[in-house]
């Protein structure tokens, strides 16, 4: 049976939902829900709270009961899947049929292995009409949890890089000096997209340069992303204000531990070495590594050096530019690049949208990898 347009509206309100969850859920999936009836009245809102916490259905569960409304005969919409198995929480799907509700409209189906498909039919075999969408609505709730279905299907976060540049694609003059090319909005803009990753990385060189904090300041947020610095040799000193809370530290070196400073340690901060073949670290492995610590979206802002080489290995799936309206002629690149030949071996980047923020322009774009990747879970 194809969707209604009632399905469509509370679809999309229930995306709403799950992008308040952004900065609470990992290593969960951020998901909406909303209980109402055909004729438009809704009894019940709730979104996924931090993981071991209620997930979304039983929250808006919760709602609708709290409020007196009897639930025989709802229908539920829910931005992801529900849950057929024990986790932390018990099945999402048991509280639904126990509950009453004989419609279940889903946005996208749970590639985890537990569900992937488990739950929706279980709904059905309870009598219970399950439903999953598809065209925007589905791609939209991909996107919500990109990180998510990379960490499940591909062993690795979603990778976002984010740049800052003047129009002629320069993120700092020769000197280093960038302070800055964009202006507030922007720059607000770019810790909302913090907030929303389980990690944001850099690396020792932009550390050195800048001695940036690299939290989330400018947004209200309910915790910090783990905070990782590539540090081949294990040079970050203790005073450097990335150390310092609020949120956690990772420092990765490609020699042994025992050279980074020690005071480190005893501050909180973990020290990490994978070493790889050209004397750096291993950015396939760390990759790995993160997502093994539940890591679903990882934000990157580095310098050209670590933009170059996380490009040129295929890991980058969303490029978020920045661009501020001046020109800076001889100055720093976004990314290490080799000379090309021929605009044939160019990067192709899919653009997704383009808006202006203050001042700025801000484009985001999916890389090949990216967009395969949320195609595939549509």
């Amino acid at each position: 049976m194809p969707l209604t347009p009632l399905d469509h509206q509370r679809l999309l309100e229930a995306l709403a939902l799950a992008e308040s969850s952004f900065g609470l859920t990992e290593p969960n999936p951020r998901v909406g829900c909303i209980i109402g009836t055909e004729d438009g009245q809704i009894l019940g809102r709730g979104a996924t709270q931090q993981a071991g916490g209620p997930h979304a259905e039983v929250m808006a569960l919760r709602d609708a009961q709290a409020a007196g409304h009897a639930l025989q005969g709802a229908t539920a919409w829910v931005t992801l899947e529900p849950c057929a198995h024990h986790g932390r929480t018990p099945p999402c799907c048991d509280a639904l049929i126990a509950a009453g509700i004989v419609r279940v409209v889903a946005a996208l189906g749970d590639p985890f292995p537990q569900v992937n498909g488990a739950g929706m039919t279980r709904l059905r075999a309870a009598g219970v009409d399950a439903v999953l969408a598809d065209g925007d609505i589905a791609a939209a709730a991909a996107f919500i949890n990109c990180g998510f279905l990379s960490r499940v299907q591909r062993g690795r976060p979603w990778v976002r890089v984010k740049v800052a540049a003047s129009l002629d694609g320069r993120t700092a003059l020769p000197n280093g000096r960038s302070q800055w090319i964009t202006g507030e909005a922007a720059r607000r803009d770019g810790h909302a997209w913090r907030r929303r990753a389980s990690a944001v990385l850099t690396g020792i060189g932009t550390v050195r340069a800048d001695n940036p904090r690299l939290d989330v300041r400018l947004v209200p947020t309910a915790a910090q992303p783990l905070r990782v610095v590539l540090d081949s040799q294990f040079m970050l000193k203790a005073d450097a204000a990335i150390a310092a809370p609020p949120g956690r530290l990772l420092l990765v070196g490609a020699v042994g531990v025992d050279q980074a400073d020690q005071r480190l340690a005893e501050q909180g901060v973990s020290l990490l070495s994978l070493p790889g073949p050209d004397g750096r670290v291993d950015l396939g492995l760390l990759l790995q590594t993160l997502a093994a610590q539940g890591v679903n979206e990882l934000h990157v802002e580095a310098g050209a050096v670590l933009n170059g080489a996380l490009l040129a290995g295929g890991w980058v799936d969303e490029v978020l530019m920045y661009l501020g309206p001046m020109l800076l002629g001889p100055g720093r690149p976004m990314a290490d690049w080799p000379a090309l030949q021929s605009l044939d071996e160019a990067l192709a980047l899919q653009v997704q949208d383009v808006i202006r923020l203050g001042p700025d322009v801000r484009l985001r774009a999916f890389t090949a990898a990216g967009q395969a990747l949320l195609q595939q879970a549509v």
